[in-house]
């Protein structure tokens, strides 16, 4: 196509010949005898169905008219009326090069031509006809009849014509990616053809952020485990889309945490909003590895009365780019913040941000009061363009500060991820995010949709801007997420929230924290106030399990060292198992407020039959989520233990999680690895 291309243009460039005025004489007069003897025998008001020309009779479709009259189409071919078939190939080449195409534009292989002008319908009997008519005829015949003040003739049935000789086709096909076919000029349709954009669909390119499972650590040598909380459920909901789809979710968007935090724990909680949470520490043996024990460390957040519940101030970004297309993400979509509607008082106010090539506000703030106007413009949302999805950010926190209130300042982005206008970079994103969480906005993201779903930029996101991230596959999980731990998911009581863990070398030999991957904290962050960490809202329960390897166990996986230190390990306190320390700050503080709690034997179950219900079913999720990813840890236990464990855990399921997680683990069994390929 290019060597093509290259050819043109030199052939362009060059010097022409000197004319043969002999041969031009002959063939223009041979070209407008024929044309006078077409017009000559033609009925009247050829002008009713006027060849296809531009207004000053120099575009691309006047041309090729007149390349059109200059020739005559006959039975056994076409016959130009220029002298020789490669004169006509090669003349059509450059009107159609120099008409069409820009200079610019010859080294291009995605070049495809505007469409010819539709042909001009004239009408006779209409006012000032006689001068349409001749406006649609060509220029030498227009002259012409317009000196005698004749009528315009109607054309004789011509036979069809035969088809362009094959030199001339190949010509235009290089130029245009020429299709001779019904219904369209040098290769695409006429506009009322074009077909609608399908509906977009994609696969396999999902994204998560790479982790390895946490790595046992010996006690001698690293006693102390810093991390960050999480409330985030998305990995749950994922893993689920996508059992249900009869395939396992990637091991890298299993977060084991965050399935285990899925569900509500009966975990005792504060007696009042002075300490916005309550610690519990219980130990019991490991249900996948009886030399090791499993302790659990459990947080419930403080639930206000409904009316200490603060005014919300919301702004809804919402990704309406081509990407979200799908049943599962725009509609979906719509339906959930219809849900969230009815969880919010009257005077809270919703605003809405779009997203797509561009940014720009669908709806000012609006009182909710006003239900009717917001639903119309979730109503009006419709999914098609690229994705400026920083843009939207930025705009969505503009609109958040200017009609700040004395409560909660959120903005909720609902998208696939699929960032691809403007800033995509996560880090840059991140630095934003985390600047404007200074301003008193917090940024929730819930996710969308499989197929090109970027869930490590909205953990990023959500982890910067002081809020949690969910993953909406139906609507009874924007059910669970929106109304029924809107508190929860809205609604901050303690920011900041680390978890320090001390071993006692004396009764512990190893240990290993189960998920938290992506929250794990330097030793010294846990005392900088300025190192930011997770939140708790309203009612919430945290989980946190360590596989801990007691002294004198044949359970350790790491050899003493050769040369390490004699130093005998402290005796005292002799009944401590751990240390647990715990840092917050106030939603309106910035300095942060220590908790410490002592884990001692007092706190241990002889038997996993003896631990509580929660701690059962959360050593159930624990093991089920680490076989998914491998079960680098958990040798030969498996997905049946996990469901044999959480049948007998399941306690009273209020909303029937446990039981669907049951029904999940079994699907699991069966799941394929990876979807077959969409066609």
């Amino acid at each position: 196509m290019i060597d093509d291309f290259k050819r043109l243009k030199d052939a362009l460039q060059r010097d022409p010949p000197p004319p043969d005025a002999h041969a031009r004489h002959a063939a223009l007069t041979a070209a407008m005898a024929r044309f006078e003897e077409n017009n000559a025998s033609a009925p009247q008001g050829i002008a009713a169905e006027a060849r296809p020309s531009s207004s000053d009779g120099t575009g691309p479709s006047a041309i090729w008219s007149r390349i059109m009259n200059a020739m005559k189409p006959t039975r056994s071919g076409w016959t130009p009326a220029l002298a020789g078939g490669a004169s006509l190939a090669v003349l059509m080449i450059a009107v159609v090069s120099t008409s069409v195409m820009r200079p610019d534009l010859f080294e291009r292989r995605d070049f495809v031509p505007p469409p010819l002008e539709k042909p001009a319908r004239v009408d006779a009997d209409e006012a000032g006809g006689t001068a349409a008519k001749l406006e649609a005829l060509p220029e030498e015949n227009r002259v012409a009849r317009a000196a005698k003040n004749e009528p315009v003739a109607q054309p004789a049935p011509q036979p069809s014509p035969a088809p362009m000789p094959q030199a001339a086709q190949d010509a235009m096909r290089s130029l245009g990616r020429f299709a001779p076919q019904s219904g369209t000029v040098l290769g695409y349709a006429a506009p009322d053809e074009e077909a609608p954009a399908p509906t977009y669909r994609d696969q396999g390119r999902d994204r998560f952020e790479a982790f390895d499972p946490n790595p046992v650590k010996v006690v001698a040598e690293a006693p102390v485990s810093t991390f960050s909380i999480d409330v985030d459920t998305a990995s749950y909901a994922f893993m689920r889309a996508r059992l249900n789809q009869g395939v396992l979710p990637p091991a890298d968007s299993v977060r084991v945490e965050e399935l285990i935090n899925y569900f509500p724990y009966d975990y005792a909680a504060p007696d009042s909003a002075d300490t916005p949470f309550k610690a519990n520490v219980s130990i019991m043996p490991t249900p996948w590895n009886d030399a090791t024990k499993l302790m659990r460390i459990g947080i419930k957040g403080y639930v206000p009365p409904s009316a200490e519940t603060p005014r919300a101030n919301l702004v809804f970004l919402i990704d309406t780019s081509g990407s979200m297309q799908a049943p599962d993400k725009l509609p979906l979509l719509r339906n959930a913040f219809r849900l969230l509607l009815t969880s919010l008082h009257a005077d809270d106010t919703v605003a809405i941000v779009t997203y797509a090539g561009s940014a720009g506000t669908a709806l000012e703030p609006t009182k909710v009061s006003d239900q009717a106007k917001i639903l119309a413009a979730l109503d009006q949302l419709s999914a098609g363009g690229s994705t400026a999805g920083a843009e939207g950010i930025r705009q969505a926190y503009a609109l958040a500060e200017a009609h700040k209130v004395d409560g909660t300042n959120r903005v909720i982005l609902a998208t696939d991820g699929d960032f691809n206008v403007g800033i995509a970079d996560t880090e840059t994103l991140k630095d934003f995010v985390a600047r404007k969480r200074e301003t008193g906005v917090s940024l929730s993201v819930l996710g969308f949709g499989e197929g090109n779903y970027n869930d490590a930029l909205m953990q990023a996101l959500a982890q910067n801007g002081n809020g949690n991230a969910a993953y909406i596959d139906t609507l009874t999980e924007a059910r669970k997420v929106l109304v029924d731990d809107v508190a929860a998911t809205l609604q901050t009581i303690a920011k900041d929230v680390k978890i320090q863990v001390e071993f006692n070398p004396a009764a512990v030999a190893e240990y290993r924290l189960i998920g938290y991957e992506t929250r794990v904290l330097e030793r010294e962050d846990f005392n900088n106030d300025k190192v930011d960490a997770g939140e708790i809202g309203a009612g919430h329960t945290v989980t946190a399990l360590y596989e801990i390897t007691p002294t004198g166990s044949e359970g350790r996986l790491i050899d003493d060292l050769r040369y390490g230190s004699s130093g005998k390990p402290p005796a005292e306190p002799a009944d401590e198992i751990a240390f647990v320390k715990i840092r917050y700050k106030q939603p309106d503080n910035d300095k942060s407020t220590l908790i410490t709690i002592p884990v001692t034997r007092a706190d241990e179950v002889a038997s996993v039959e003896a631990a509580d219900a929660d701690a059962r079913f959360a050593a159930a999720v624990a093991g089920f989520g680490q076989v998914l990813k491998g079960g680098r840890y958990t040798g030969a236990w498996s997905i049946d233990d996990a469901i044999a464990l959480a049948e007998g855990a399941r306690g009273p399921d209020r909303f029937g999680y446990r039981n669907e997680f049951l029904n999940l683990a079994r699907l699991a069994k069966s799941a394929q690895a990876i979807a077959p390929l969409r066609q």
